[in-house]
């Protein structure tokens, strides 16, 4: 695709509604998805000329590169990341406008992208799947991991519909709701020295810990949540390692291995005599599929709110609001199941 080289210092100029050809936009959107000019071509139906030729009108129009090549495709700069949002909501209401159609479930063959940790995916997916196999038997749905740190992004593009996680603070233009609210718990192998006995603070920092780190970075503050670009969010849940990190106790934990994935504890503890803390509703989910035993625990528990959060843009897609609204009967549905204590 042919550059177009525009100096650094040129600035945006005015842009007439009469000069603006809303195809360009389209196109901008696509390309915010795709991240190529050849895919963008294929959805649009049109050559890969064509999409360079709509490029370098949209450039021209914006005084700025907009993409730029990169390792993993075409790559927006920061002109087109601030346009983004703006350009995601003008389209999306502009469809919305000019087409009214109630949205049919039954008859949409629709694809939703959600994001989501294994959490969700053990505990909230399968019962919406259950829910859209009755509702919506046409739809698609993709799930993608939500650990990566540009989930927010993805979000803002209309890569992703909706995200399933934990998170504490969000940018105003992302909505949430709490899904379910659990509390941690500690588990061990059958057959662990922890098993027997009374379980105190002082035996349960004699053992090695397995971690479940979400983003998988190794890089977080204090209190089990770490800061990616003003989106911060939790990555790990233990109290006791939380007050020991934090100096509030004579001994320390000795975290022997973190992993990206609550499904990945079994093997480590089936294997050791690791401890791991895991959300509770995923804990007794380990004793009954993997013989893990859940043990009492010397203090109150920490409690964490998992949520679903999306663009505030996607409340007028007639769409995605039925899809929000799904995963919040099929949360519900969940809880009533697998009350936490």
């Amino acid at each position: 695709m042919p550059d177009v080289n525009l100096p650094h210092n040129w600035p945006a100029p005015a842009i007439g509604l009469r000069k603006v050809d809303l195809n360009l936009f389209a196109l901008f959107a696509l390309m915010l998805r795709h991240r190529s000019a050849s895919a963008a071509a294929r959805e649009l139906g049109v050559t890969p000329s064509a999409v360079s030729h709509g490029l370098a009108r949209l450039r021209k129009l914006l005084g700025d590169e907009l993409f730029v090549a990169g390792p993993d495709g075409m790559q927006p700069t920061a002109r087109a990341l601030d346009l983004a949002p703006s350009v995601q909501d003008g389209l999306g209401r502009l469809a919305t406008a000019l087409d009214r159609r109630r949205f049919d479930p039954a008859d949409a063959a629709v694809t939703f992208a959600i994001a989501a940790t294994d959490y969700g995916i053990s505990l909230t997916l399968p019962q919406l799947m259950r829910r859209l196999a009755t509702l919506a038997p046409q739809a698609h749905v993709r799930i993608f991991p939500s650990g990566r740190s540009d989930v927010i992004q993805q979000l803002e593009d209309g890569r992703l519909h909706v995200v399933l996680g934990w998170f504490d603070k969000l940018p105003e233009y992302i909505q949430r709701h709490t899904l379910l609210t659990d509390h941690e718990a500690i588990v061990v192998r059958a057959g662990h020295p922890l098993t027997t006995g009374t379980v105190s603070r002082k035996r349960l920092l004699v053992f090695p810990h397995v971690v479940v780190e979400l983003t998988g970075t190794g890089a977080h503050d204090q209190d089990g949540f770490v800061d990616d670009r003003g989106v911060v969010r939790r990555i790990w849940i233990e109290r006791l390692l939380i007050e020991t990190s934090r100096g509030n106790s004579g001994n320390v934990a000795r975290v022997a291995v973190t992993v990206p994935h609550y499904s990945g504890v079994a093997p480590m503890l089936q294997a050791t005599d690791m401890v791991a803390t895991l959300p509770s509703r995923l804990a007794r989910l380990a004793a009954t599929r993997d013989g893990l035993v859940v043990l009492p625990l010397p203090y109150e528990p920490l409690a964490a709110a998992h949520e679903m959060i999306w663009h505030e843009r996607s409340l007028a897609d007639p769409s995605l609001c039925w899809l929000i609204e799904q995963v919040r009967a099929a949360a519900a549905e969940q809880a009533d199941a697998t009350t936490a204590p």
